[in-house]
């Protein structure tokens, strides 16, 4: 009988605090994301198109097939606590209070939040001849800012001159990776590679600080379809593994939805430019049979919106994990974002439940600051 690997995965990371939640790594990965995200060379073969195509060909003699049904993932985080200000800030304008209003709007200034979502699944078919791997990834990047008036405004007019901008980007991807082992001159190699179809949709919309709410959001929403790929390779001899991945090859500007809106007399400018660009990451590791440690660093800054400078990531991460006869995994890991002068750093843990090899149960947790912490929840049964 052949081994059917079926894997249900479900990762929750709720970030509270400034840190970028463009760490977050929508490959949804609980195993992964235990390890402070690493996967360029220490990713198996269902998670193979998340981190790097060619790892496909990689896997075990009796890994003969393998499912991912939905994984799922969720970053939040709320610089300054924004949701608890806008309900302060309604509060302060039906007062009708100056004094209210002034101390509402030093709160509001620099708030920010920030949410993504990612949901992965995939299918794969390991084999001598060419791996393949079908799979799909829908992820969200969400902004919602303060455009606070100038201070110069009366204080009873901050809020009313004040607009909350809400910024987000959808991209739906469904693909197919393919990936091929060689020996080349004795050297022990894998090339991937996965071409797929990107459905990108934006949003940009706004609402005054009296009447937020997310019911007219979906009017400002807009779509386009375009091809994308992604391109990986791994040397590996014995356990040590060397990889690069490039992902999202195909660069692309994706324009939202503009207006010039009225706040109070204030004209505002709502819009923005989404850069899509390639993703280059190197990695580095030993990855055996009881024991994997591996590092990544992403080559290049991630720029997203060109308006937004919070948004901006370059990840340096590093994980490892130590596997108990096949019935218990530990796992750590830390990562940093280092297109920000002032990251703090997120420090990642984990355990890998295995009973007798019927089911397993992955468990982890990051923690960055009092304010910033996240949990992660993975079932994987083999049949």
């Amino acid at each position: 009988m052949k081994k059917i690997s079926l894997s249900i995965s479900t990762a929750v990371a709720l970030a509270l605090a400034t840190s970028s939640v463009s760490a977050a790594n929508y490959s949804v990965d609980g195993r992964g994301d235990a390890m402070g995200g690493v996967g360029v060379v220490s990713a198996d073969f269902l998670s193979a198109p998340f981190y790097n195509p060619s790892l496909a060909a990689l896997y075990r003699r009796d890994d003969n097939a393998g499912m991912i049904i939905p994984g799922v993932g969720v970053s939040y985080v709320d610089n300054g606590k924004m949701l608890a200000d806008i309900k302060n800030a309604a509060d302060a304008i039906d007062g009708n209070d100056p004094a209210q209003i002034l101390s509402v709007y030093d709160d509001l200034v620099g708030d920010e939040i920030a949410l993504d979502i990612g949901v992965v699944g995939a299918f794969a078919i390991p084999n001598q001849f060419v791996s393949m791997n079908v799979f799909g990834k829908v992820y969200t990047e969400s902004y919602i800012t303060a455009d606070m008036a100038p201070s110069s405004v009366p204080d009873i007019d901050k809020l009313d001159q004040s607009l909350i901008k809400v910024m987000g980007i959808g991209v739906t991807e469904l693909g197919i990776t393919f990936a091929k082992y060689y020996t080349l001159f004795g050297q022990h190699v894998s090339i991937g590679a996965s071409p797929k179809i990107q459905r990108v949709y934006t949003v940009a919309s706004h609402a005054s600080f009296s009447n937020f709410g997310f019911g007219r959001i979906t009017d400002s929403t807009s779509g386009e379809t375009a091809f994308n790929l992604d391109l990986g390779a791994v040397w590996f001899y014995g356990p040590f593994r060397v990889g690069a991945s490039a992902m999202n090859i195909m660069t692309r500007d994706i324009e939202t939805a503009r207006e010039t809106v009225s706040a109070g007399g204030r004209n505002v400018q709502i819009g923005d430019t989404y850069e899509l660009r390639p993703n280059y990451t190197v990695g580095a590791g030993l990855v055996g049979d009881y024991y994997t440690f591996s590092v990544d660093y992403d080559l290049v800054t991630r720029k997203k919106f060109q308006g937004m400078s919070g948004d901006d990531s370059q990840m340096l991460r590093a994980g490892l994990e130590v596997d108990l006869m096949r019935q218990l995994q530990l796992r750590g890991g830390y990562y940093t974002n280092l297109a920000k002068e002032n990251d703090e750093g997120t420090f990642t843990a984990g355990i890998g439940l295995s009973p007798l090899g019927i089911i397993t149960m992955d468990i982890g947790a990051s923690y960055t600051n009092a304010n910033s912490m996240g949990v992660y929840v993975n079932f994987l049964g083999n049949y």
